[in-house]
C-alpha cells in the first residue's frame, strides 16, 4: 500500500522520495515533461541519442535527490562511439540542463534514429568509454568541495553503468530504471541503506533482506511505458503491493541554462565593435550559439549598433532598486 504524504495534484516535472516502512530501503522517482522539452528544444538528435540524453538527465535528478549537498551534480560521458560527449547537470534545487555531441562520422543519423536498445547503446558509447559523476558543493564557507567518481561504461545500458558505480564507489546495492520518449523522461532509483552496524548485505537481518528482494522484483515488473505515462502512486502500486510504502512530497524540477542575452552581449562587446561590425557586413547578422543548450542568439545590424552605443554601455545604465 502506498501512503501519500501530500495533497493536491501532481506536478508535471517532479522528483519524489519514498521508503518501505520499517525497512532500510529507500527510493526516488522522477518525471520530466516541460523541462525535458525545453532542454532539447534547440538540439537536433537522432532518436537513440535523444533517449540517452533524457535518461542521463533523469539520472542526474535521481542522484542529486539521493544526496545532501549545496551545489551541482554532473554526469559526464566520454567515449569513442557515436556520442563522444554527453553532459547532464542538476543542482541541489533541481535545475537541470544537458547536451549530447553526436559524431556523424561514426554512422549516419538514420543509423541511430531507432530505439535505444543494448546494442545501440554500445555503438553510441563505444568500447573505450568512461562515465564520471562529479559533485561540486559550494559549501557554507564559500570554499566548497569537489568529489568525482569514474567508472568504465561496461554495461548494456546507462542504468547498469550507474548501478555499477554505486556498487564500487558507494557500496550501496542499487537498482535503477531510466526511460525517455519524445514528450517525457522518467526514472526510478532504489537503494538498500546500511542497517545497524553498517551492513548492506543482508547478514544483519532476514526481514531487511526479504524487503530488499521484494523491492528488486518490484522494479523488474515496472515497465518503461508505465514510468512514462502513469502517476507515481500507480507506478509504485504495480510492484510494491505487498509492502507498505510512504511517499513523500515532491520537489519541482525545471530546465535552466546559464546562457542569456546579456551574457552573449558581453561576449560581443569583448570582441570589439570593429570585429562585430565586420561580421555583420559579411554575414548580415551575428549569431552566437550556446555550447550547452544550443540556443542561438542573433544580433542584426541595428541591434549591434545599439549594443555599441555608448549610452547603452553597462556602466552607463541606470539601476532600479
Amino acid at each position: 500500500m502506498v501512503t501519500d504524504m501530500t495533497q493536491g495534484t501532481q506536478a508535471s516535472d517532479e522528483v519524489r522520495r519514498f521508503i518501505i516502512e520499517h525497512h532500510p530501503v529507500r527510493g526516488h522517482w522522477v518525471r520530466l515533461e516541460s523541462a525535458w522539452t525545453q532542454l532539447r528544444a534547440h538540439q537536433e538528435l537522432p532518436r537513440a541519442v535523444r533517449e540517452l540524453l533524457g535518461q542521463a538527465v533523469s539520472a542526474s535528478v535521481l542522484l542529486a535527490a539521493s544526496l545532501k549537498f549545496d551545489g551541482e551534480l554532473t554526469l559526464q560521458l566520454h567515449g569513442d562511439g557515436a556520442v563522444r560527449l554527453l553532459v547532464a547537470q542538476c543542482t541541489n534545487d533541481f535545475r537541470v540542463r544537458g547536451v549530447a555531441r553526436f559524431d556523424e562520422s561514426a554512422g549516419t543519423p538514420g543509423d541511430f534514429d531507432v530505439p535505444l536498445t543494448p546494442g545501440i547503446f554500445r555503438r553510441l558509447v563505444g568500447n573505450d568509454s568512461r562515465f564520471a559523476v562529479t559533485v561540486e558543493s559550494s559549501g557554507t564557507t564559500g570554499r566548497g568541495a569537489r568529489y568525482q567518481g569514474i567508472v568504465p561504461l561496461t554495461g548494456s545500458s546507462l542504468a547498469e553503468c550507474l548501478e555499477a558505480y554505486f556498487a564500487s564507489s558507494e557500496q550501496l546495492p542499487t537498482r535503477i530504471r531510466l526511460v525517455a520518449g519524445d514528450e517525457r523522461a522518467a526514472g526510478l532509483l532504489l537503494q538498500r541503506m546500511p542497517e545497524e552496524g553498517g551492513r548492506t548485505d543482508g547478514t544483519d537481518g532476514s526481514h531487511a533482506q526479504s524487503a530488499w528482494e521484494d523491492a528488486e522484483r518490484a522494479v523488474d515488473v515496472i515497465t518503461a511505458e508505465q514510468l512514462l505515462a502513469e502517476s507515481v502512486e500507480t507506478v509504485l502500486s504495480h510492484g510494491f503491493d505487498t509492502r507498505d510504502l510512504r511517499l513523500f512530497s515532491g520537489d519541482a524540477v525545471r530546465f535552466s541554462c546559464r546562457c542569456n542575452e546579456g551574457r552573449v552581449a558581453g561576449l560581443l562587446r569583448a570582441l570589439g565593435a570593429e570585429e562585430v561590425r565586420r561580421l555583420v557586413r559579411e554575414q548580415g547578422a551575428v549569431t552566437i550559439t550556446c555550447e550547452f543548450c544550443q540556443r542561438p542568439y542573433r544580433f542584426d545590424a541595428a541591434e549591434v549598433e545599439r549594443l555599441f552605443d555608448p549610452a547603452n554601455a553597462p556602466e552607463n545604465r541606470s539601476t532600479l532598486h
